[in-house]
């Protein structure tokens, strides 16, 4: 007898659906065909092992299973339930009249009970698009996979609940998830607020117009100055999330498997902050079954590097192409994959060795041409991607003793988030997705960055001065049209041009100069 189930398959952070054919015949052999992987292959141990726990028989006939599109390769664990409810099924231990109408996926214990599995929410998406009724996941992932609307969403403790279910002798009630409710309530709960930070306005100052343009940012400064601390709260004052952009953001963390038993929507913007001995693969993504790296698991939110001339000089350098194009293509000899990337990037730094360059009490005790090469470790293409450059002190004792709490994250918010909306308006017939100010290109820079005579020599004698790049010319021009946005001016006045220039301070020959 010949049975078919359908599950899915993850490619990138997308779901394509997969056939799980079943064909008995006279014999005693066992095989499977369709491109499985180890994981895939040992289902059969586990499948068996699972189905005689449950009560029922192995069947002791010749059976070929197929994984359709045989040429995807399958990976993973998440085939035993489908797998084992086409045998079941095949050898008419069940009948399951409904079977066509449901994806089913989920990973089996030797007892029969199911396991967690990454990217149900893809699955889910994939299961609606292809008109499925409903999908059958591990109790786990039904509040993941309940998002998608429009789609019956079963979770399952064990194969004998599946099979019930699936026979008519015990219906399983679908998961109840109000999506838009519940990306309404976690939109604005945070664990910190930038009113607990004490001084630093002019540091507050550049994080803000780094938020209101999406622009990337470094912060120089020596230890114990606050650069982690306010880079920890940048989440708290970027605009909210859309329903799209959390969707997708979910879709990321479910596919790495890095959503918590029970999540539902990330409704919140992530902030990930990986330590300095990362590699590249974990950075990047990739590894041998392909899994999203920590660019794309900082999607939509902030990838927060601490201690920047730390992390080794390659996994640095494969920054550059996903600061630009805002998603990472990976390419492999048995795959090739595509993640999004559209990350802000937030580093910071010492600004030396000993960390006390520049610093107004305490004297640097580097060695002459320490603190060159120690900036060195840094690529200039690299410094030239980072748009503001803002040098962070020690803040004085009397701010630090003031009782008075910081302007509240909430009013920072309002401002950005007004800023972003005079973009969304500017940018809205332009074709490719443009949101903000730091994705604007040459083409764009050209028609919506255009100078007075003023601003215009103010730029140029600063270009000249400190010898700037022409990258580093647009990067101040985008930094300028966000400063204008903030304002709420149309135009960029020689003021906004000077503050631009001031958040480029790795370009000169001594931080903290002025124009």
């Amino acid at each position: 007898m010949l049975v078919k189930t359908y599950g899915a398959a993850v490619q990138g952070i997308d779901a394509i659906v997969v056939t799980i054919e079943v064909a008995m015949t006279r014999g005693l052999q066992f095989a499977m065909v369709g491109l499985p992987d180890t994981a895939v292959k040992e289902s059969h141990q586990r499948v068996m092992s699972a189905v005689k726990h449950c009560g029922y028989s192995w069947p002791r006939m010749n059976t070929v299973v197929n994984l359709s599109p045989a040429d995807v390769r399958k990976e993973g664990a998440a085939y035993d339930l489908p797998l084992a409810i086409a045998l079941l099924v095949s050898s008419e231990q069940i009948a399951a009249p409904q079977l066509d109408r449901y994806m089913i996926m989920g990973e089996l214990s030797l007892d029969g009970s199911l396991q967690p599995i990454r990217g149900a929410l893809p699955m889910a998406i994939e299961a609606r698009k292809r008109g499925f009724k409903g999908i059958i996941v591990p109790e786990a992932n039904a509040s993941e996979a309940a998002v998608v609307d429009r789609l019956e969403v079963y979770g399952a403790r064990d194969l004998v609940q599946v099979a019930e279910m699936l026979a008519g002798i015990a219906p399983i009630e679908p998961t109840q998830f109000d999506t838009r409710a519940e990306f309404a309530r976690g939109q604005s709960v945070f664990d910190c607020d930038f009113s607990e930070v004490r001084g630093q306005e002019e540091v507050k100052r550049a994080l803000e117009v780094a938020c209101a343009g999406g622009h990337n940012i470094l912060l120089v400064g020596p230890p114990g100055a606050g650069k982690s601390m306010m880079a920890k709260r940048l989440p708290t004052i970027l605009p909210p999330l859309s329903l799209g952009e959390a969707l997708e953001t979910t879709k990321i963390h479910s596919v790495a498997g890095r959503l918590k038993s029970g999540s539902r929507l990330m409704t919140r913007r992530p902030f990930r902050s990986p330590h300095h001995s990362i590699s590249s693969v974990a950075l990047v993504g990739g590894g041998q079954n392909p899994t999203p790296g920590e660019i794309s698991l900082a999607h939509n939110g902030v990838l927060f590097m601490d201690e920047f001339p730390e992390f080794s000089r390659s996994v640095l350098e494969v920054l550059r192409q996903p600061l630009e194009d805002r998603h990472i293509a990976i390419a492999r000899a048995r795959y090739a994959v595509d993640y999004p990337a559209g990350f802000m990037l937030v580093a910071s730094m010492n600004p030396c060795p000993c960390g006390y360059y520049n610093h107004p009490t305490r004297e640097c005790t580097c060695a002459p041409g320490a603190v060159s090469r120690y900036l060195a470790r840094i690529s200039g293409p690299l410094l030239d991607r980072i748009d503001i450059q803002a040098e962070i002190l020690p803040v004085p004792f009397d701010k630090l003793a003031d009782l008075q709490p910081g302007e509240s994250s909430a009013a920072i918010r309002a401002r950005v988030t007004a800023a972003r909306a005079i973009q969304a308006e500017r940018y809205a017939s332009e074709p490719g997705g443009l949101h903000c100010n730091a994705q604007m290109d040459a083409r764009h820079i050209q028609r919506w960055c255009r100078l007075g005579p003023d601003a215009t020599e103010i730029l140029r004698r600063a270009m000249t001065r400190y010898d700037m790049s022409a990258r580093a010319y647009d990067r101040i021009l985008k930094v300028a049209r966000t400063i204008a946005d903030l304002a709420a001016e149309p135009d960029i006045t020689p003021d906004h041009i000077r503050e631009a220039i001031g958040y480029r301070n790795l370009d000169r020959g001594t931080w903290g100069k002025t124009v």
